[in-house]
């Protein structure tokens, strides 16, 4: 990642560390939920940025998680095939949302997986858009016993 100085703006607003640590840990915590307390394989932390941060992907994700996964693959063809390419440019932030996120308990790695330690929080406008989808995916990917199974559907090689 370019130093701060040299970041466009609108990048450095957008794909900041700290929003990037929270969104992954609404992630963790919702996979946590839904996985009766198994906690989300750190590698899942790609996957979920560009799902979350890329709106028109967050704009026809499901409501809830009662549509499978391979649905919305086969009803999205055009936005999955853009998903590989959007994790290979977001790893960067990912990594550094990471970190940030691990020094600022807001996350925390047990047994080399992710929980998400940040507080539930009232927030409103697109903050509450992002950490909305956030959760969802974590719900929605704790579905599949395998995370290799999530990459697979989604185009996307760990």
């Amino acid at each position: 990642m370019p130093s701060w100085t040299r970041r466009p703006q609108a990048s450095a607003a957008f794909l900041n560390p700290a929003l990037v640590a929270a969104v992954v840990a609404a992630a963790a915590r919702g996979y946590e939920e839904a996985a009766s307390g198994r906690l989300m394989p750190w590698p899942m932390a790609f996957v979920v940025a560009p799902l979350v941060l890329h709106r028109p992907t967050r704009r026809v994700l499901p409501s809830s998680t009662r549509t499978h996964l391979t649905n919305w693959v086969a009803d999205h063809p055009a936005l999955v095939a853009g998903l590989g390419a959007r994790t290979t440019s977001l790893a960067p932030a990912v990594r550094e949302g990471l970190r940030f996120g691990l020094r600022h308990q807001m996350l925390a790695i047990e047994q080399g997986c992710l929980k998400g330690t940040l507080p539930t929080s009232r927030t409103g406008g697109e903050l509450a858009d992002l950490i909305k989808a956030a959760s969802l995916i974590g719900r929605w990917t704790a579905k599949s016993e395998n995370p290799s199974t999530v990459f697979a559907l989604l185009g996307v090689r760990p």
